[in-house]
C-alpha cells in the first residue's frame, strides 16, 4: 500500500541537492511504495537554477514523483512537511574563524527552525546537513519546542562510511564486511572514529588489521581530515558522497536496524556516556520499532576516553559561542 511523505529541503539547487534530489525521487531513500511530495528551497537568486532542476526532474518521469514546489519563503517550504533535509548553509570563507561561521550560520538555523516549529507536521523529522551541523541542529531544535526534541538529527554518516572504506582498503575486503564503525562527537576534525568497536566479518577490526599505529594515528587523522582532503583535490566540497550519505541516513532511521549493525548519527542527548543532556552528540544507534536509540554500554578504553572528551569539549564550546549570541535563551 502506497503512502505520501512530503519534503522540506533546503539550498536545493547546491551541489548536494542536485545530487540528492534524483536519487530521492527515484525511489532510493524513503523506498519504491512511497510518493514524494517535494518543498524546494533557494535563495531569490538561485531560484531559476531551481525551476532548471525541477525541469530536469519532470523529465525523469519518476512514477513516485507526484509534486515539486519551489519556494525562496522558508515558510512556505516548511509548510506540512514530513522530513526536513535542512542542506544549505552559510559557506566558510577565506579569513573567517569557525566562530564567525558558527555565528552566520546560527541565525539562519534558527529562523528555520521557527519555520518548522510554526509549519511543520508535530512528527516531522529534521536531519541538518549543513555546517557546522551538531550546533546548527541544536540551535533549530532550540526554536522548535512544538516539535519532538528526539527527531532533530546531525549527519554523521558520511564520516562512518569514509571510516568504512578506509579499513575495506587497508584489511582488502568488500565494505560489507565491515560493521559497528561509528563516529562519535562532533562532526569536525574532533570526531571520533571508534575503531576498537568496529568489526570485519565479526571479528574485531584490530585482530584483523594488525597494525595498531596506522588504526591509531594515520587511520584516525584520514577520516578527520577527509572533507579537507577532498576540498583541496576537487576546489569544493563533497557534494556526492554527501548525498549518498543523507540516502543512507535518512533510510538507517525510518527503518528497523538489523544484525544489531548501529549507525552513527547525531542527535539530543540524554545523558549517554556522560554527555551534557540537550548536546547534539553523534552515537552508535538503533531503530528499534521506529525509535532511534543510542546503544548503551559499550565500554571505551584510556586512548579513545581522551578522543570522546576532546569531540565533547569542542561542542560545549560551539554551544557557550552560540549561546553568547542569545541564539539558546
Amino acid at each position: 500500500m502506497q503512502h505520501k511523505v512530503k519534503i522540506a529541503i533546503t539550498g536545493a539547487a547546491g551541489q548536494i541537492g542536485y545530487a540528492l534530489l534524483f536519487r530521492l525521487a527515484s525511489g532510493q531513500m524513503f523506498g519504491h511504495n512511497t510518493l514524494i511530495e517535494l518543498n524546494l528551497l533557494e535563495l531569490e537568486a538561485t531560484l531559476p537554477a531551481l525551476y532548471g532542476i525541477a525541469m530536469e526532474l519532470t523529465d525523469c518521469a519518476f512514477p513516485l514523483l507526484r509534486q515539486v514546489n519551489i519556494s525562496s519563503d522558508i515558510n512556505v517550504a516548511m509548510k506540512d512537511v514530513d522530513w526536513a533535509l535542512l542542506i544549505g548553509s552559510a559557506p566558510r570563507k577565506a579569513g573567517m574563524e569557525r566562530a564567525d561561521l558558527l555565528a552566520l550560520n546560527a541565525q539562519i538555523f534558527a529562523m528555520q527552525g521557527q519555520a518548522l516549529n510554526n509549519h511543520a507536521s508535530p512528527e516531522a523529522k529534521i536531519l541538518v546537513v549543513g555546517n557546522p551541523c551538531n550546533t546548527n541542529c541544536l540551535v533549530a531544535k532550540h526554536h522548535a519546542p512544538n516539535l519532538r526534541p528526539e527527531n532533530f538529527f546531525a549527519m554523521t554518516m558520511l564520516d562512518e562510511l569514509r571510516a568504512k572504506a578506509q579499513l575495506g582498503l587497508k584489511a582488502q575486503v568488500n565494505v560489507a564486511a565491515i560493521s559497528h564503525m561509528n563516529i562519535w562527537g562532533n562532526h569536525s576534525s574532533s570526531q571520533f572514529p571508534d575503531y576498537y568497536h568496529a568489526k570485519i566479518n565479526n571479528r574485531l577490526a584490530t585482530e584483523v588489521i594488525d597494525d595498531q599505529p596506522w588504526l591509531q594515528d594515520s587511520f584516525i587523522s584520514l577520516v578527520q581530515q577527509r572533507g579537507a582532503s577532498v576540498i583541496k583535490a576537487r576546489g569544493s566540497s563533497s557534494a556526492a558522497s554527501a548525498a549518498n550519505a543523507i540516502v543512507h541516513t535518512v533510510r538507517s532511521v525510518i527503518n528497523e536496524t538489523t544484525n544489531n549493525a548501529p549507525y552513527s548519527i547525531g542527535l539530543c542527548a540524554k545523558g549517554e556516556y556522560g554527555v551534557d543532556p540537550g548536546l547534539i552528540y553523534s552515537f552508535p544507534c538503533c531503530t528499534v520499532g521506529g525509535q532511534v536509540k543510542v546503544v548503551t554500554g559499550l565500554v571505551h578504553n584510556a586512548t579513545a576516553q581522551q578522543y570522546l572528551a576532546l569531540t565533547l569539549a569542542e561542542l560545549q564550546q560551539e554551544k557557550a559561542a552560540v549561546a553568547a549570541l542569545g541564539l539558546l535563551n
